[in-house]
């Protein structure tokens, strides 16, 4: 693909910021569903590269194939109505601080080694006229220390309207950190404020709408907690979320540049809400809490920008949430990051052009194909702000180099060193964070 000049988005930034993402996904909606030359989201165009994904299924980022070798071959079979194939994931850290006396005060780190997450990943298609995929998902949560069910439900396709349907349990569709698999992105950890705010799963229907020729996307979803009540992910009673995604530059493997406007507008679970979130370490304790207040409804809005140049991946978002709790002054806070990332061994990572992701890495020789696997060295900063309105949740930072060693497609290495500033209880605190991650997954 050359590079095009697309749809005109220039005037949106002629909006105030609160309400300038707001009209983002009906002009979307309405170009994507009127222009000519829309490819249908479960097409894709002739020998497809690689490189430029544009496929989908159920479990969106969860159902990307890992290169076919090794094991992969044997957890795939055809039972005539329906595929089936068997994955898994498995993931333990370790984790620990060095902390100065005010750091200390604030919050107190211990050292820490544990099971971080197990899964189970069931998917398929089923074989019906219209393109019909299902996924099923069991994790175990090290937090809860219980079973759970994950990414779960179904995608239909209708390449009638550009469009693919999932109803079930799935991510939210706000972020490019929150839309991959944890597993795959290039940090240690998402944003603290990511984590604050936007949870990981949420239970209804997702509306995904795709012209790979345009250079466009936009996702739509409608979620609430009918089903999810007792999940800890359900810290609201319902969502409305979007994000439009254009890509100025495409090429397959060269430079490729993402850029996003994404939304929510949500109602608090009960009408209380509580922003808390850890220093970026799983093991950690919470370092920002605001505390539970009172709140019936809250907006989000966020920014995100991304640029690959084959091995070199640069960019980051960055987001607010206001809040409607007049008892706490109607607070508003923010946060996000800013990255870039290398892969030294050469390869590049590919991206979905359907729903606007870049996929996880896959080592050229692996090392037990007698090659090096994939070496990647990327450096971090992150930022988290819980003051506002009459509530001082802390202000967090943290730079982080991270070096992650794939020896295989689903087998890696990562370490990771972090220095992170907590300015609450009226003291500014310091901690040198040492993490080690060891995971696997098909």
């Amino acid at each position: 693909m050359n590079h095009i000049t697309g749809v005109r988005l220039a005037s949106l930034t002629k909006l105030p910021l609160a309400s300038a993402g707001a009209f983002a996904p009906a002009l979307a909606l309405s170009w994507l569903l009127t222009s000519t030359g829309v490819c249908s989201a479960q097409t894709a165009p002739e020998a497809a590269p690689a490189l430029l994904d544009t496929t989908i299924a159920a479990g969106e980022a969860d159902a990307q194939q890992p290169v076919k070798r090794g094991l992969a071959k044997y957890n795939e079979f055809d039972f005539g109505w329906t595929t089936f194939r068997i994955g898994y994931g498995f993931l333990v850290d370790y984790g620990t601080a060095s902390q100065d006396d005010a750091s200390k005060q604030q919050v107190d780190v211990d050292p820490d080694f544990g099971l971080r997450d197990a899964r189970l990943i069931f998917k398929g298609k089923f074989r019906t006229k219209r393109s019909l995929s299902w996924t099923m998902g069991i994790m175990y949560d090290g937090g809860t220390k219980d079973w759970h069910f994950r990414q779960t439900g179904l995608m239909i396709d209708v390449p009638e309207i550009s469009s693919n349907f999932f109803i079930g349990r799935t991510k939210e569709g706000y972020s490019q950190y929150k839309y991959m698999v944890g597993y795959d992105i290039w940090t240690m950890e998402r944003s603290p404020f990511l984590d604050a705010f936007v949870p990981i799963m949420a239970d209804g229907v997702k509306w995904i709408i795709a012209a790979p020729k345009r250079h466009m996307l936009l996702n739509l979803g409608y979620f609430n907690d009918a089903t999810s009540e007792s999940e800890k992910f359900a810290t609201y009673d319902q969502q409305f979320v979007y994000r439009l995604v254009y890509l100025p530059v495409v090429t397959q493997k060269g430079p490729l540049a993402h850029l996003a406007v994404m939304g929510r507008e949500v109602t608090p679970d009960e009408g209380k809400f509580q922003a808390k979130s850890k220093p970026e370490s799983y093991l950690a304790p919470n370092y920002v809490d605001t505390g539970k207040f009172d709140s019936d409804h809250a907006r989000t809005l966020g920014f995100e920008g991304l640029y690959r140049d084959g091995s070199w991946l640069v960019g980051g978002e960055y987001g607010w949430q206001w809040m409607d709790a007049t008892a706490a002054g109607d607070p508003m806070f923010h946060g996000g990051n800013l990255s870039v990332s290398w892969l030294v061994t050469g390869e590049t990572r590919g991206y979905n052009m359907v729903s606007g992701y870049f996929k996880a890495v896959s080592p050229t020789r692996t090392v037990f194909e007698g090659g090096p696997g994939c070496l990647e060295l990327s450096l971090n900063y992150s930022y988290i702000d819980l003051d506002g309105g009459n509530l001082r949740g802390g202000k967090f930072w943290r730079i982080t180099p991270v070096a992650k060693w794939n020896l295989m497609d689903y087998m890696r290495v990562e370490m990771s060193y972090g220095y992170g500033v907590l300015d609450r209880f009226d003291l500014e605190g310091k901690s040198h964070f040492f993490q080690a991650r060891l995971l696997t997954g098909l």
